[in-house]
């Protein structure tokens, strides 16, 4: 009888290890900002890193579990991926930091969100630099410089900014830098094209059709105007009614049945207003509808293909992820020229288009008397920014100073207006030009280009880590 041994695999001795990265952020499950975008980049570079995360919630459920993501990853991507997420309630704390560091022995951190929320990360910083790399991705999102932000930024090795102004503000708190030689380059957040796209497919638009008359009912509309916002103080709720009410009152009468604003948030939230009662008092007779509840990605691309216009009017803004889908979906935007929502105007000067750079020097486009009458400023055709005419200076004891840019609800009501009187087919021309402006490789804004982004700048970060020098206490 012959014995047959089984063949032997081949063994690449030149594969690279995979490196493993500890993400610090909202549970990449939660729908908020920071975890949608958190699993974008996360799911997009699987195949290159392994990752573990430490996942925040308010008052999370799963407290103290390990959730093993690994067939997730694998029903999802169609690869063996590395994914274990550590959630916890808050903000967490250095010990059960040291603790998922014994076990999972990651080759670098990385931060994500507003660097106070996770303080005690940054006091750790000489114990853990004499191991292993810090990444940040730096969602701050106005001037003037945050001073007292520059210890968070010395502690890293690398500041990824979701804007090209918050570029130039890194830039000028660490011109003050004198312990580290800290890398900061800008990494836009991603849309997952996937998700959002206009909408051609016969079947999709006989569903969206269907997802229309439940939400709006089967009163012919001419014209919807979408918020798609939490409803908090700084987006400014109660602004976009009145801009809305401003601009309904200009219609004719026989035209004021077919407009509606559809307000995909929570009518009423402790940190933001009541909005049905600002509605009843200060816009009786306005088609106000309140969506309030949670809608699949496949449901909220139908709500951005159904609006003819999204309006952000935020006094502050990182990024706007609300009207980039909205982009990404192909209908236009209403945007306050503050923040990361300048990057979605596309602004030009004298026809170059802006890059991060150039904010180092212009800084921000959000002082009107500069800036919103210059002739040699311009904007692509699928937006209508507004400028803020009052920027106030904000604060707390954490954030002792911040400018509020706060748009006139009247400009505000006016670019509405002439977005509506754009006739539908131009108006859905000027929206496939945003979808093509934020998939182009000068905006960055697909979620394949972002997850690109973080794996070529956190790579070259690899490359370039130098470890803290390590030194003794000793009692004199």
């Amino acid at each position: 009888m012959e014995l047959k041994l089984p063949k032997l695999q081949s063994v690449n001795l030149n594969a690279k290890k995979k490196k493993k990265i500890l993400l610090l952020s909202d549970d990449l499950r939660m729908s908020s900002g920071v975890g949608t975008m958190s699993r974008e980049f996360v799911m997009g570079t699987l195949h290159h890193y392994d990752w573990v995360q430490v996942g925040g919630a308010i008052k999370h459920p799963e407290e103290g579990k390990v959730v093993d993501m690994k067939q997730a990853v694998k029903d999802e991507l169609g690869l063996d991926g590395y994914l274990k997420i550590y959630p916890i309630s808050g903000y967490g704390n250095p010990e059960i930091l040291r603790e998922i560091m014994r076990i999972e022995k990651p080759d670098a951190i990385l931060h994500y969100t507003d660097p106070r929320f996770w303080g005690w990360l940054y006091q750790m910083e000489h114990e853990l630099r004499q191991e292993i790399p810090i990444f940040y991705y730096n969602i701050w999102d106005d001037w003037p410089a945050p001073q007292y932000n520059q210890n968070y930024y010395e502690c890293c090795d690398l500041i990824m900014n979701i804007s090209k102004q918050t570029v130039a503000i890194v830039d000028e708190v660490a011109k003050r830098k004198s312990r580290t030689d800290t890398d900061s380059t800008y990494i836009p957040h991603g849309i997952n094209q996937d998700f959002f796209y206009p909408i051609t497919d016969k079947k999709e638009l006989a569903e969206m059709k269907k997802f229309k008359q439940e939400l709006v009912g089967n009163k012919p509309l001419d014209f919807i105007l979408l918020y798609v916002n939490r409803n908090i103080r700084r987006k400014l709720p109660g602004d976009c009614i009145l801009a809305f009410k401003e601009f309904w009152d200009t219609l004719p009468d026989d035209k004021k049945d077919r407009v509606a604003y559809i307000m995909h948030t929570q009518p009423r939230d402790e940190n933001g207003t009541d909005l049905p009662e600002v509605a009843r008092v200060l816009a009786p007779d306005c088609n106000i509808i309140f969506s309030d509840k949670k809608l699949e990605n496949k449901q909220m691309n139908f709500l951005y293909n159904i609006s003819d216009v999204t309006m952000n009017l935020a006094s502050n803004e990182g990024f706007g992820l609300g009207t980039c889908e909205s982009l990404m979906s192909g209908t236009p935007i209403i945007v306050n020229v503050t923040g990361g929502l300048q990057d979605q105007c596309g602004f030009r000067i004298k026809d170059k288009l802006l890059t991060s750079l150039d904010y180092k020097e212009v800084k921000s486009l959000h002082e009107w008397k500069k800036w919103e009458h210059n002739e040699e400023l311009t904007w692509g055709e699928w937006c209508k920014p507004v400028w803020p005419k009052t920027r106030s200076l904000m604060g707390s004891i954490p954030t002792p100073y911040i400018f509020d840019d706060r748009p006139d609800f009247e400009d505000a009501s006016e670019k509405i207006k002439e977005w509506y009187e754009v006739p539908k087919e131009n108006r859905d021309k000027c929206g496939l030009k945003g979808h093509e402006f934020v998939m182009s490789d000068d905006a960055m804004m697909s979620a394949k280009a972002m997850s690109q982004n973080f794996i070529d700048h956190m790579d070259r970060g690899f490359k370039e880590f130098k470890p803290r020098k390590k030194f003794d206490i000793f009692e004199v």
